[in-house]
């Protein structure tokens, strides 16, 4: 049950690209931290090396599910048409792995700037993507894949 992909209007509308809203995220806790510096994390912790390593391994999700996407045979943009459900990779596991690894993403950003701003600013940011885009895209999927969207739906968790 899949509409033309050539279709304009066959995507989920997001309200935000969401590479967008997640530097939009990362640049408000930059001002912020800069305005009204709010460190957590213990002056002896080697804050840079750790939030390097943990923005590297949503840099690696990242990169591993949207592999898995491109191999799948569809796109990883909002903005195009999907043609496919994806169910292996990252995907066995989440239907939102690359959303996870920006979660992942912002945290390192926090601990390596060592700012509770970007910690606070994951609240907004989540509800941005969990409403905005994955709300979306879940009745889009539904509508355009039907039964084989919601069987997926019903196995495999949103997140984690």
């Amino acid at each position: 049950m899949s509409e033309a992909s050539g279709n304009l209007h066959d995507t989920s509308g997001p309200i935000v690209r969401p590479p967008i809203a997640m530097a939009l995220a990362v640049v408000a806790g930059l001002v912020l931290q800069w305005l009204y510096p709010l460190p957590f994390l213990p002056a002896a912790m080697p804050a840079g090396w750790v939030g390097g390593l943990v923005f590297l391994a949503g840099l690696a999700l990242l990169i591993f599910a949207a592999s898995t996407f491109r191999r799948a045979g569809t796109a990883v943009p909002t903005s195009v048409p999907t043609t496919s459900i994806v169910s292996d990779g990252p995907y066995r596991y989440s239907r939102n792995p690359i959303y996870v690894a920006m979660f992942i993403g912002l945290v390192g950003v926090s601990i390596g700037f060592d700012s509770l701003w970007h910690l606070i600013l994951l609240v907004p940011f989540y509800l941005v993507i969990r409403h905005g885009v994955v709300a979306r895209e879940e009745i889009y999927l539904a509508r355009k894949f039907g039964d084989a969207y919601l069987g997926y739906k019903q196995s495999v968790r949103r997140w984690l």
